[in-house]
């Protein structure tokens, strides 16, 4: 046993550790299409949020978007705590997905769109012919949608 222990020591001291610090920078094409997503989603973000009559700017102020969200969909203001919290914030932002379709008049598998694919729901909620109806989630309170440009 003595033997055992001695051998495993000495490979243990003979094995060489190679450590690094240099890392490969990602390719500017990368950071390129990156960027023009991002620019993508808060663009769209920016035109669903002046839809529902709500200023623009907000789509781009990280904690204040999820709380005006809240209020487009007819969610409590206090429901941006919920989405602060890991694994609930999942739960929280499928509902608040599929709250805001409906606020469009779009149905619940576009609001798990919304929630999946991000990227290619929101631009065509923001870009697309679809008006906002008021908050889905306070269906007892009368609400009238925001005058429309002409």
């Amino acid at each position: 046993m003595q033997n055992l222990l001695t051998n495993t020591l000495s490979l243990l001291a003979q094995v060489e550790y190679s450590y690094s610090s240099q890392g490969q920078a990602p390719s500017p094409a990368l950071l390129i299409v990156e960027l023009l997503v991002a620019l993508l989603v808060i663009v769209a973000m920016w035109k669903v949020f002046t839809k529902a009559g709500r200023p623009g700017w907000a789509a781009i102020i990280p904690i204040y978007n999820m709380y005006v969200w809240c209020k487009i969909v007819g969610r409590p203001g206090w429901w941006v705590i919920l989405m602060l919290i890991p694994f609930v914030n999942i739960v929280i932002g499928i509902i608040v997905c599929i709250d805001l379709a409906k606020s469009f008049g779009k149905g619940v598998g576009f609001g798990i769109g919304i929630a999946l694919l991000g990227i290619i729901f929101l631009p065509i909620l923001g870009f697309g012919s679809a008006q906002y109806q008021g908050p889905s989630a306070s269906a007892g309170v009368a609400v009238t949608p925001p005058p429309q440009p002409a």
